[in-house]
């Protein structure tokens, strides 16, 4: 394909330090070095670039010796595939030997160094995500990702089979980048070839497809293209169970200024608290993680909006504030009602307006009222707690003692 060009309007960020200190070390005396990926990918589209990697035809030896000659660290994050951190003035930068495959088995690659920028660019995944651009601001394409780019369209480069054959994770990544990039349907090539090589998903790591999951389920268009997965027969192997398509796109449909990636699976795929023990072993999810899906999960007390914030009070200091945030913004998604309504709004926002007070009740307290120390404590203490959260956390000393009262006949 012939080489297409375009430029970056916007080089404030180019040009600015510390990354252009590390283009200028590597892009000369004969070595190239561009930005790459999705930095240019973003640039383009408007967006602040996040993480800034770096290709580059000079060696991995080269790279380090270029840096330890103007005192930066450096650590070989992957330097038998040609890759090596560089950190300038605290920030890392990853950088890459331009790399061709020499074989590969659905997980990793075994790759030759090259020179040959249109070399490099066959090997990655998607178009759009193959582009590079030099430190003048000249974006360089090799594989049609800028015609993609403004078509807001998401393929992979060269035969789609061959890309996924190369890394069974790039199926997930194709749908991924279309939920977040990409208008229209998806790209029939790369839709048939993900479906027809599926069974090279079990695979992966569970800690790489939950890592491209939770990304997908944050995307612009995450709901519709989750129900797209679902039919192609992709999604209920990855989450080990059923799941709730249109949970799901009620839920997205209430939380786009603030996508939530745990939030949004436990609405596609949790159904009781004890799904989240399926999930935590499925996706290798982390101790907290699981632990919120859990208490995510139980949906009892049952909440929404009333006459009284009472019941809402009382749910709130029993489940904590993000714990209170999961169960109302599901049961709001459960009730199918309008993002804009304005009761569901005031429930959810008790966890701003309203902080759970202290029990002002303790064991000392009870001591002093002669209970004796032992099991009579903790059953006169929970019952205090009991009546104090049914009497809407009253703080009046009058109250208290006779919350005291009650919790000393309950605990004889």
């Amino acid at each position: 394909m012939t080489e297409a060009r375009d430029r970056i309007a916007d080089l404030g960020w180019l040009k600015a330090r510390p990354l252009a200190d590390l283009l200028a070390a590597l892009d000369f005396e004969g070595e190239q070095a561009r930005v790459n990926g999705g930095a240019v990918r973003d640039a383009l589209l408007g967006d602040a670039p996040g993480d800034i990697d770096i290709a580059t035809t000079a060696t991995p030896q080269v790279v380090l010796a270029r840096a330890a000659a103007r005192g930066w660290k450096t650590a070989p994050t992957g330097a038998a595939h040609g890759t090596i951190t560089v950190i300038v003035e605290g920030k890392p930068f990853e950088v890459t030997t331009l790399r061709r495959d020499v074989a590969t088995d659905g997980r990793r690659a075994v790759v030759a160094f090259t020179r040959d920028w249109a070399e490099d660019a066959q090997r990655r995944d998607l178009t759009i995500n193959g582009l590079y651009l030099d430190r003048e601001g000249v974006v360089h394409d090799h594989v049609g990702g800028l015609a993609d780019l403004k078509a807001r369209r998401v393929r992979f480069i060269g035969s789609a089979r061959e890309r996924i054959c190369e890394d069974y994770l790039r199926i997930l990544r194709f749908f991924r980048f279309h939920a977040r990039y990409a208008e229209g349907a998806p790209d029939p090539e790369g839709l048939l070839a993900s479906i027809r090589e599926r069974a090279g998903l079990a695979r992966l790591s569970r800690e790489r497809i939950r890592s491209e999951l939770l990304k997908l389920l944050v995307a612009a268009r995450a709901a519709e293209t989750v129900a797209m997965m679902a039919e192609a027969g992709l999604l209920a192997p990855l989450i080990g169970g059923v799941y709730r398509l249109s949970r799901l796109a009620r839920l997205a449909a209430l939380d786009v200024q603030r996508p939530d990636a745990l939030l949004r699976l436990s609405a596609l795929s949790q159904f009781v608290a004890e799904d989240a023990k399926r999930l935590r072993d499925r996706l290798r999810l982390s101790n907290a993680e699981a632990e919120r899906l859990e208490r995510i999960g139980d949906m009892t007390p049952a909440l929404s909006p009333s006459e009284s914030e009472a019941p809402a009070r009382r749910a709130l200091y029993r489940l904590g504030p993000q714990g209170y945030r999961d169960r109302v913004r599901l049961a709001w998604a459960d009730a199918a009602a309008p993002a804009d309504d304005a009761l569901w709004a005031a429930l959810l926002e008790l966890a701003d307006r309203w902080k759970a007070p202290p029990l002002p009740i303790s064991a000392a307290d009870l001591v002093q009222r002669g209970v004796p120390p032992g099991p009579q404590i903790g059953r006169a203490l929970r019952a205090a707690e009991r009546a104090w959260i049914a009497a809407d956390f009253p703080d009046s000393a009058a109250a208290i003692a006779q919350i005291i009262d009650g919790a000393l006949d309950a605990a004889d």
